[in-house]
């Protein structure tokens, strides 16, 4: 008598798992697609979507990636199920991350994730300290990811240039939703990051002791001078002029 319960209240938590060939965005049809390739979410067919709704699968819709081949994984949201059947397209960035060429399987899975409270990136270029606000600007960015992977290695664009930056470190877990949360932002010292050669000179100038500091004086333009128009100098005029120089000594 309860044998149609389950179709007017599908199971709830019911996980969906399927493979796909997979491929960077650059190999979607039609215009070129930036609000992919600038994001952490992928493009899947509409079967897919029609059996996530069969599931119940709870939302923000969040999926796990694997590349079973190379023992690889990351997180991502979905952004449209528009590709073609048996295809999936994703970031270039989250390619290279999957160790994925073109054309790879990739198992795709639902998941629930906690939310974000805290995470940890390291800018793999000096460049991103050129940014006049960088955690203004990454903040903005996330604004098109759905999750986050400790150790993956994310590509943002800010003016036309596109930064990479390393996950270091996400909490509560190691993958983590990043939809409509309050997180907490760090960065680390970017790869490469060192003190400039002016740092360095300011360094050892204001390391050098008062005591070995010494004045040399130069006497310039020696012996008598003559006027132009042959007339003698006056006393004032015939007075060399003398030029105080300071001198470091450093010993080495």
């Amino acid at each position: 008598m309860f044998s149609g319960f389950n179709m007017m209240f599908p199971e709830t938590g019911r996980t969906f798992k399927a493979s796909y060939k997979c491929f960077s965005v650059s190999m979607l049809p039609g215009n070129e697609r930036e609000d992919v390739e600038n994001g952490g979410k992928i493009i899947m067919p509409p079967s897919a979507l029609d059996t996530l709704t069969r599931l119940n699968v709870e939302y923000p819709m969040l999926f796990k990636l694997i590349n079973n081949k190379k023992g690889r994984h990351s997180h991502a949201g979905v952004l449209e199920f528009v590709a073609d059947e048996g295809k999936c397209y994703l970031p270039y960035w989250m390619m290279d991350n999957l160790l994925l060429e073109e054309g790879d399987i990739l198992t795709i899975e639902s998941v629930s994730l906690p939310v974000a409270k805290f995470s940890k990136f390291q800018p793999h270029s000096t460049d991103f300290l050129d940014i006049t606000n960088p955690k203004a600007v990454l903040e903005n960015a996330l604004r098109n990811f759905a999750c986050l992977t400790t150790g993956d290695v994310i590509a943002i664009k800010y003016n036309k240039k596109v930064y990479e930056l390393c996950v270091l470190e996400t909490k509560p877990g190691n993958a983590v939703s990043i939809i409509e949360c309050d997180m907490n932002v760090e960065f680390e010292a970017p790869v490469g990051y060192k003190e400039t050669s002016e740092q360095v000179k300011e360094n050892i100038r204001d390391e050098v002791p008062q005591d070995h500091v010494m004045e040399e004086v130069v006497e310039t333009f020696k012996g008598s001078g003559v006027r132009l128009d042959g007339k003698k100098k006056k006393e004032n005029q015939l007075d060399a002029p003398v030029v105080k120089k300071i001198i470091n000594e450093i010993e080495c």
